[in-house]
């Protein structure tokens, strides 16, 4: 095990370090599962098609790659194709010259989709690729059809101090301490080094997307653990931006927004990637028709 200090460090840049996404080294589904390379922006994207029916691209936290959904992979491939996606330098997808960050992921999302020939799909992620989901509805609103965003923020200082204060040390030594991860063993041609340094540059950047997710037209669900990584207030303050939290929905419920929030209990940002809790609360939502706009 490594140390409790860099444990932290791994975990706190949206990496999911929990038991069971290390039980496993490989997700086990029930349903048959295409594998391919989609060449897009000079990457070759490692994507997995679980499932069949109505799209939802499924979107990795930062560290680890599709392994960390465990059972919600499954899940949630039960009624609708699950396009799982490992992002540049994470997993299968090899690293390119470019720096990491949220808005060209989201290009990479985008020209994945359309390479598929997906027209317009549920965009669905946890930690990191939540902010790459929330980039890609911001970005191509036409592509997105539902969008759930996982133990993410909308804005850097949604995170606890310590949090930022952990992201801030990203760098290649924190890399170095992968070695004594299962994740080394599972992903072996991943650089450690490299990924860790662009992750660093990129977790100590400074954003603030508030205007542009008040904008959002797509369906969304927000879900995050009761013991979260995110600070309960922005928690708050992202779903008012969604139109959550400004009135009482009455007694007959017509006052409620048309987005939702979900708090999942006795979880952490840690675990919750990879509990089937998730995929329970997330299902519901996308299998409810569109609202309909007024």
């Amino acid at each position: 095990m490594m140390p409790r200090r860099s444990f932290i460090a791994i975990s706190a840049a949206g990496s999911i370090l929990s038991a069971s996404a290390f039980a496993s080294p490989q997700t086990l589904t029930s349903t048959a599962v295409k594998t391919g390379y989609a060449p897009v922006n000079g990457l070759k994207m490692y994507y997995e098609i679980h499932g069949a029916g109505e799209p939802l691209i499924l979107l990795h936290g930062g560290v680890v790659g599709i392994t960390m959904f465990g059972p919600n992979l499954d899940a949630l491939s039960q009624k609708r194709k699950v396009i799982a996606v490992e992002l540049q330098g994470h997993g299968r997808t090899a690293d390119i010259d470019r720096p990491l960050s949220y808005e060209a992921m989201a290009e990479d999302i985008a020209a994945l989709m359309r390479y598929l020939g997906i027209e317009r799909g549920d965009v669905m992620g946890y930690s990191l690729g939540g902010g790459v989901a929330l980039q890609t509805a911001i970005r191509h609103p036409a592509l997105v059809r539902k969008l759930v965003v996982v133990s993410a923020t909308c804005k850097r200082d949604g995170w606890y101090p310590e949090v930022l204060a952990a992201m801030a040390q990203m760098g290649p030594a924190a890399g170095e301490q992968m070695k004594q991860s299962p994740l080394y063993k599972l992903y072996p041609n991943v650089n450690w080094a490299a990924l860790f340094t662009k992750l660093g540059d990129l977790l100590r950047k400074d954003y603030d997307w508030s205007k542009e997710v008040a904008a959002i037209k797509a369906s969304t669900m927000i879900v995050f653990a009761d013991a979260d990584a995110v600070r309960p207030a922005h928690v708050i303050e992202f779903f008012g931006l969604f139109g959550g939290g400004q009135k009482d929905a009455g007694l007959d419920g017509s006052g409620r927004p048309a987005n939702q929030l979900a708090i999942l209990p006795g979880l952490t940002h840690y675990n919750l990637s990879s509990n089937p809790a998730l995929g329970a609360v997330v299902t519901p939502f996308l299998d409810a028709p569109v609202p309909v706009s007024k």
